[in-house]
């Protein structure tokens, strides 16, 4: 019998052991294992709430692209048309030929290509070329291109800009020209093409594979744009970009026609 009363009041006994060694735990240990768990849950919450931002972002970003050029264009005192495809160049040009800004910016200009090349790829644009365009050689990117259009703009006195490029690189264009100028009416016109089917943002592989890197490259100008007041003296554009968005070479000296004169002005000296 005392055998068996024995065996009945240990576990009680072991129990009432634990909890006098769970008190005699002292505060500051128990505070840290209360904020290791807290810590373990923030860190397990955190990239799941940030995941879900960015997917709701991308959303509204690939979602929000226009899918069709736009019929009823308004007139601005000028034109910018950011370089990376022909259709760009031709549809401002077009846009020029039709009155809807007195002047036009090709920015971001191949150092090869000049007016005569421009003029042979429009033949019916060469007039214009000759008159009321001018070529930006040294932007590097849409940063430099935002540089650059400022610039051009001061020079002029415009107020307001018609601004045209592809439509996925709409958002980023009109962010960067409106941190670089702000104050000034920016008018975009997307440029649509078939290669690039943006309706298909969320199941088409082709099509994801150009908008998520683009997202990812407007959320960092919006980004930058709240840090730094001034893209012409941004380090960050230096660092997203892997160099400076500017060339620092003069206009003058970059672009066909400069080598076109440099070859005279060495023709005339070996003559």
């Amino acid at each position: 019998m005392a055998m068996i009363g024995f065996r009945q009041e240990r576990p009680a006994r072991v129990a009432r052991n634990s909890l006098a060694g769970r008190a005699a735990l002292p505060a500051a240990t128990r505070g840290r294992a209360r904020w290791g768990r807290a810590l373990l849950l923030i860190g397990l919450v955190l990239p799941l709430v940030a995941g879900l931002a960015l997917l709701f972002g991308y959303v509204r970003f690939a979602s929000g692209i226009v899918a069709r050029e736009p019929v009823a264009v308004p007139r601005t005192d000028a034109i910018v048309v950011v370089t990376g495809g022909s259709q760009r160049v031709g549809d401002a040009i077009g846009l020029l030929g039709a009155e809807r800004g007195s002047r036009l910016l090709i920015s971001g200009v191949n150092e090869k290509t000049g007016r005569e090349e421009l003029a042979r790829l429009i033949p019916s644009a060469r007039e214009l070329l000759s008159c009321c365009v001018d070529l930006d050689y040294r932007a590097r990117n849409t940063i430099g291109n935002a540089i650059e259009a400022r610039r051009w703009v001061r020079g002029h006195g415009f107020r307001s800009l018609l601004v045209v490029t592809s439509n996925y690189h709409m958002p980023r264009t009109i962010a960067e020209f409106a941190h670089a100028m702000p104050g000034l009416r920016l008018v975009p016109h997307p440029v649509v093409t078939d290669q690039i089917d943006t309706g298909g943002w969320w199941y088409r592989w082709s099509t994801i594979r150009v908008l998520v890197p683009e997202y990812g490259k407007y959320l960092a100008a919006r980004l930058r744009s709240t840090i730094e007041t001034d893209p012409e003296t941004s380090r960050l554009s230096i660092i997203i970009g892997g160099r400076k968005p500017v060339s620092a070479v003069p206009t003058e000296f970059l672009g066909p026609e400069h080598e076109r004169r440099s070859q005279l002005k060495n023709s005339h000296h070996d003559g």
